[in-house]
């Protein structure tokens, strides 16, 4: 929606609701470092935009970053490179004075978490997004990014209803572990209750078969959160993941949807209940204006490739491909466009 933002606002009433209706957060620690106010130079590329992806939880509960998928923005901004951390790749996470963390090695998608806790047992989704960012930061090597936000998974799918639909390919058959054909919750065994077991459910699944469609909103989010089943399990979950944003972005920018007052409107109401942003003193209408000449087939979906860690037949995690930190090196260089062209595997072929 970041990238998509400027072909969506089409008057200027639409987008002071929509500048108004988005939250807007200090994601990245930035406030209290500076300590005054700083002067925000224009936005021009490259530009690294780093999104991650919730499932709705109380400040109670320990925040946990289920997809984090990196925008890499080149300088002449023609284009837009999407590659997605794997939820289980294990890093170093750097310490975090704000909670007392002093580092350790663990999955990725732990970093919100341990950022999170701001005591007495509450969590903030927003600290935690700083720690997982300088995570992100000290992995690929890029020492800032230029904004950022969370996205809430159940605020994906009002989008999506807003929208009408969405039309997506889907590249293998896959079953869900979670939902039933109606799109009911399928029921969960009894002794699995406190979720301390892999597959707690059973029962019918809703099943998606290779072909192209028009999803119903639960139909696409239930689809792009499936991994268990799946050959490459996350990988191929984090390929759909990347696709579901590509179709999102192309439904948005249809005309179906930007000639349409009243739909229009309520895909901007939907997003800004969706989103928790950080442009780094830009607001998204900025954002959306600068990036208004993109469009859906300027994307390039990223594949990084990895393998689980076994060890002694137990899973531990993921890794990447040792070639994955020449990627990094031209992500930072800004030179994705010719490591692709060497590398062209990285390219999710089914995008």
């Amino acid at each position: 929606m970041v990238v998509a933002g400027g072909a969506l606002v089409a008057q200027q009433v639409l987008v002071s609701r929509y500048a108004g209706a988005v939250e807007t957060q200090d994601l990245f620690g930035n406030a209290a470092a500076a300590g005054s106010e700083q002067k925000v130079s224009d936005i021009k590329g490259p530009l690294n935009i780093l999104l991650v992806g919730i499932d709705p939880r109380s400040d109670e509960q320990t925040p946990l970053s289920d997809s984090i998928i990196v925008a890499h923005i080149p300088a002449d901004m023609k284009q837009a490179y999407l590659f997605s951390i794997p939820r289980d790749l294990v890093v170093d996470i750097p310490p975090f004075a704000k909670t007392g963390f002093k580092g350790g090695r663990s999955k990725i998608n732990a970093a919100m978490g341990y950022g999170s806790a701001v005591g007495n047992g509450k969590h903030d989704v927003v600290q935690g997004f700083d720690l997982l960012a300088k995570t992100v930061g000290q992995l690929t090597g890029i020492p800032t990014f230029d904004a950022g936000a969370i996205i809430n998974f159940n605020g994906f799918k009002a989008i999506v209803e807003a929208m009408g639909g969405v039309t997506m390919t889907i590249d293998q058959n896959v079953k869900s572990e979670h939902l039933q054909p109606n799109g009911k919750p399928r029921p969960r065994l009894s002794r699995c209750a406190d979720n301390s077991c892999a597959h707690p459910y059973y029962g019918p699944q809703a099943e998606y078969k290779k072909g192209t469609y028009h999803l119903q909103a639960w139909q696409a989010l239930d689809y792009v959160r499936q991994r268990y089943g799946l050959p490459r399990g996350d990988y191929d979950r984090q390929r759909h993941q990347q696709q579901f944003i590509k179709a999102m972005a192309k439904q948005a920018l249809s005309k179906n949807v930007i000639t349409n007052p009243a739909k229009l409107d309520a895909v901007l109401k939907a997003a800004g209940k969706a989103l928790i942003f950080d442009g780094n003193g830009h607001s998204i209408v900025d954002w959306g204006f600068a990036m208004k000449n993109m469009r859906s087939d300027d994307m390039t979906l990223i594949k990084l490739p990895g393998n689980s860690i076994i060890d002694n037949g137990k899973y531990r995690g993921e890794e990447l491909d040792s070639s994955a930190k020449d990627f990094f090196a031209a992500v930072r260089q800004d030179q994705v466009r010719n490591f692709i062209f060497r590398n062209p595997e990285y390219i999710n072929t089914n995008s």
